[in-house]
């Protein structure tokens, strides 16, 4: 994270009058000269409100005249911050070694019936993001009886070990993320998650910033994502908005833009299927 100093307010004092006179008698050039200094002062501050300005090094934008703010850097604009409020950068590398350490131990088995599919996750390293952690996040969206499991045709569990899970689930940087799913041949320029089989690919930088304008609190971007992630591993396509105002299908792409529904992170709502029409070949 790169700290910025604040830029203190205000300039140079004026230097004391140590001619002091009676009223009436000060010395003509002197008053001039504060005159201008006074008048040139208020016509710099005004130019630095309406055009920003760059002073030692730093710029300063008006609130109504933010800068454009790219895909990878605009995360906490979705978190609920108003117009002109600035947050503190999200603290995350975009480039790692591409080594995984994996969660131990196992969860219980969720679901009611079914094959057992089984899953195991896994944190690259140098993130500053605790496996345990992430693996309580994965288990909690995939055991809630909204979730997958909520068909009746599947149970799942997490397992420590490689040899025993049907898939994994990786939290990995933007770069890392992105040189994995070419390797399936997906494109995702470092910004989205992807699946391969086998393989759910989860995005640092979505993990942790989400993404503009959804709507919801990052936890349920977090939700959504796994689901959205794992539903390809169960074998589901993306579907479209249903309608303006109507939950967004867990399947939709949801990272892309909710387009007119609203954000939604689970497969079940109300205990029914929620779903919209099938986009083919996205």
């Amino acid at each position: 994270m790169t700290a910025f100093s604040p830029l203190a307010e205000g300039g140079e004092p004026e230097p004391a009058d140590q001619d002091r006179r009676p009223a009436g008698q000060a010395r003509p050039g002197l008053v001039r000269l504060r005159r201008r200094r006074r008048r040139a002062a208020l016509l710099g501050l005004l130019g630095l409100v309406a055009l920003g300005a760059t002073v030692a090094g730093v710029t300063l934008v008006p609130a109504d005249d933010q800068p454009a703010v790219p895909p990878s850097a605009r995360g906490s604009q979705a978190l609920g911050l108003g117009t002109g409020q600035r947050a503190a950068p999200t603290a995350y590398p975009t480039s790692g070694p591409g080594r995984f350490a994996a969660a131990d131990g196992r969860s219980p088995v969720h679901g009611f019936a079914g094959p057992l599919r089984r899953y195991r996750v896994a944190v690259e390293e140098g993130t500053g993001q605790d496996v345990d952690v992430f693996a309580a996040g994965v288990d909690e969206a995939l055991a809630d009886p909204r979730s997958w499991i909520a068909s009746g045709e599947l149970r799942v569990q997490r397992v420590p070990e490689a040899a025993a899970a049907d898939f994994t689930v990786y939290l990995a940087t933007p770069a890392t993320s992105e040189r994995m799913c070419a390797e399936g041949g997906l494109s995702t320029d470092g910004y989205t998650s992807c699946r391969l089989p086998g393989q759910v690919i989860i995005n640092l930088a979505r993990w942790m910033d989400g993404v503009p304008d959804y709507g919801a609190p990052l936890a349920v971007y977090r939700t959504y994502v796994v689901n959205h992630e794992v539903g390809h591993e169960f074998g589901e396509e993306h579907q479209a908005c249903p309608g303006s105002g109507q939950p967004a299908p867990v399947m939709q792409q949801q990272t892309y833009g909710l387009n007119g529904c609203v954000a939604n992170a689970w497969p079940y709502v109300d205990g029914i299927r929620h779903e919209g029409a099938l986009v083919p070949g996205v």
